[in-house]
């Protein structure tokens, strides 16, 4: 046991057969295991995606899109425009296989502190960017692939989040973390045993995320068809049924049904909150067709002060930074103002009207124009043209898109079960620094 281990007999709940035996797990300190590497401060304008001699690792990449292990051959890396390596790194700022790279600030405690690990190269340079902590092995340990699953296992992601400062913004320092225990096993044999076992179960969920990414592509692939093209009035593929039938109509969002602003019960009488009526804002909406629950809901007296939406309306973001998200609701609901909702006309196939929105949603996101807080009315979402076919072929289209999102929605939850799978199993792999 070195000085900075802590005295404790750390044995995680699920241990391999052959590791039984052996000596417990030890603490030591991050900074015992890792040194810390300077990094740069470019911004995203010193950045490109098309060519250069040097990748930057940006700390919103880290949040966003990359893989806890870390494959620059995998990852979608931006270069360093040329000119600008004077601006903040040298050459012993390099990255090297086992690296650990932290994002050091984030609005999500949840959030702040998390991790990638280097784990291959491919000869490429790459460095760390602004908001970055980056950090280098002192030694051979952690094998290379066990740092990436380590700063994912509660022990250490609750270690980082206590040392995180601030209020609305969180951040973390390199001196700040480095008294925060590691839990590493006694062996290179056991580190290694756990790389392979949850890597595998990384490439399991990768595929499914790629067979997710084919399933998105061939749906847009098929609205493009499915629907006429822009100055256009008949699509590119129509059902047999169909194809003798002339021209879709011309009509507006408003004639197809009643448009909704939502709006916000006051917040300050407490009984308003807390029901069984969901109450949906843009931070519910997600990619997926349809409002299932949400994080905030009203009792029967919150929702009698906001204008009811209808099962299966559809709801437009149409203020903010998410402006142009498209859903449908599952049940009777009530949205807030940043919300236009459409209740569909019996004239209209409610779920053709979702698809026709979310086919529509870009071009209806340019009407807000470039200003500060990009906002689209009631007035002229209502007014914005878009061209129909008759009720029959409406609801053709809806089903035919429909069956596509319930193998998206089912695909969607499959990766979800393998990642919570993983969760569980980094619980018990990792062992709880607090219990011991």
């Amino acid at each position: 046991m070195t000085k900075t281990d802590k005295p404790m007999h750390l044995v995680p709940k699920l241990r391999f057969p052959e590791f039984q035996d052996d000596p417990p797990w030890s603490a030591p300190l991050l900074e015992d295991l890792y040194e810390f590497k300077r990094t740069n401060t470019l911004s995203r304008d010193e950045l490109n995606y098309v060519t250069g001699t040097i990748r930057n690792i940006h700390y919103g990449d880290i949040h966003t899109k990359f893989k806890p292990l870390f494959q620059v051959c995998e990852e979608h890396v931006p270069y360093v425009n040329p000119g600008s390596r004077s601006k903040g790194f040298d050459d012993d700022a390099f990255c090297e296989e086992g690296d650990i790279v932290l994002a050091d600030a984030s609005e999500d405690l949840n959030d702040v502190g998390k991790a990638i690990e280097v784990v291959s190269l491919q000869g490429e340079r790459v460095v760390a960017g602004t908001h970055t902590i980056l950090g280098t092995r002192r030694g051979n340990v952690p094998v290379v692939g066990f740092g990436g699953q380590l700063f994912q296992s509660a022990a250490v992601r609750a270690g980082i989040k206590k040392e995180a400062q601030g209020a609305k913004v969180y951040g973390i320092s390199a001196k700040r973390i480095s008294a925060v225990p590691i839990p590493i096993p006694p062996t290179v044999a056991e580190q290694q045993k756990i790389v392979d076992c949850l890597g595998s179960l990384d490439d399991l969920i990768a595929t499914e995320v790629q067979k997710l990414e084919t399933l998105r592509e061939h749906k847009r692939g098929l609205m493009q068809q499915l629907f006429p093209q822009a100055g256009e009035t008949v699509p590119c593929l129509r059902f047999p049924e169909f194809s003798e039938d002339g021209a879709w109509e011309e009509t507006t969002i408003g004639n197809m049904g009643e448009v909704i602003t939502g709006s916000t019960p006051s917040t300050s009488k407490r009984d308003f909150y807390g029901g069984d009526f969901m109450f949906v804002s843009p931070a519910d909406i997600s990619d997926l067709r349809f409002v299932e629950e949400t994080n905030t809901t009203l009792t029967a007296a919150g929702f009698a002060e906001c204008r009811p939406i209808e099962k299966n309306s559809i709801l437009f973001v149409c203020i903010g930074s998410t402006i142009g998200k498209v859903a449908q609701c599952s049940r009777l609901c009530a949205t807030n103002q940043q919300i236009n909702s459409l209740v569909a006309s019996p004239a209209f196939v409610a779920d053709f009207a979702y698809y026709l929105l979310d086919r529509e949603s870009v071009r209806i996101t340019r009407l807000a124009g470039k200003q500060a807080v990009p906002i689209i009315n009631k007035s002229i979402f209502a007014t914005v043209k878009v061209t129909a076919p008759a009720f029959s072929e409406q609801q053709r289209i809806a089903n035919c898109l429909a069956s596509l999102d319930a193998r998206l929605a089912a695909q969607v939850q499959k990766i979800s079960a393998l990642k919570m799978h993983k969760q569980g199993l980094l619980q018990q792999l990792f062992p709880s620094l607090d219990r011991q």
